[in-house]
């Protein structure tokens, strides 16, 4: 039992900030983040002895994370919505300006939440279209129809007047 609390603790440690900025780029909210990710872990623990022998461990909790915001979002007191921008706690991959950081969270935020979720794991965290389609439990068609229509919408809200070259 110590060690399997132990290789749990481990786990959390080297995996909590990534779970959290998943969950939290899935619903926008901090708080609903951190409720999210709780929810996650007093699953994973109580799985942990199976969940531990998978190869895709990470996978796994993914899926936990995201399960968890569903049923989260499923919850009556819960459709509210935040109006104020939040960011993440680490820095982006490539930093970006304010404005631009909080257009696309708002961008992100307008996103139906099916597409949000595919354009979070696909693109954020880089997962292929079998892995997205196998997180979210859906099929690989609806994981690409969804990432194409949402990466339309962001483009056409983040560039509403894309160039089309010189003219007098």
């Amino acid at each position: 039992m110590v060690d399997r609390d132990a290789e749990f603790t481990a786990y959390v440690v080297q995996r909590r900030p990534q779970l959290y900025r998943l969950a939290f780029l899935l619903c926008s909210d901090a708080h609903r983040a951190e409720d999210i990710v709780q929810t996650a872990l007093a699953k994973l623990y109580t799985a942990w002895d199976r969940a531990s022998r998978l190869d895709g461990i990470d996978a796994y909790v993914r899926r936990i994370v995201v399960n968890s915001h569903l049923d989260d979002t499923r919850r009556p007191w819960r459709r509210e919505r935040v109006r104020e921008t939040e960011h993440l706690d680490g820095p982006a991959v490539t930093p970006l300006g304010v404005e631009e950081t909080d257009a696309l969270w708002s961008a992100l935020r307008a996103l139906p939440e099916g597409q949000r979720r595919v354009v979070v794991l696909r693109h954020y965290w880089g997962l292929s279209v079998e892995e997205t389609a196998r997180d979210l439990g859906i099929s690989t068609g609806t994981v690409k129809s969804q990432s194409s229509l949402a990466v339309h919408q962001l483009r056409r809200v983040l560039d509403p007047a894309p160039s089309t070259g010189y003219r007098r």
